[in-house]
């Protein structure tokens, strides 16, 4: 499942959210989307989670969630309209 993460922190690393996600299954990849011209953090990316069950537990568990000092928004990611 592909889990969309909004309200980062602009200092969080790919890494960092990796491992935010970690307890609750093994994370395939973790995504930070930036600004092509700045290459800065846009505050929000992607983690992909191939257990179902463990993706929707992480999504309840950090859902609303102060992480870096943000209160992060996560659920799943759905296509772009």
């Amino acid at each position: 499942m592909n889990i969309y993460v909004g309200n980062l922190s602009y200092r969080m690393t790919e890494s960092e959210l990796r491992e935010a996600f970690a307890p609750f299954g093994e994370v395939k990849r973790a995504k930070i989307v930036k600004d092509r011209e700045t290459n800065r953090s846009k505050g929000f990316g992607f983690v992909e989670i191939d257990d179902d069950v463990a993706a929707n537990k992480a999504i309840e568990a950090l859902n609303n969630k102060e992480v870096g000092g943000r209160v992060l928004r996560v659920n799943e990611s759905r296509p772009k309209e």
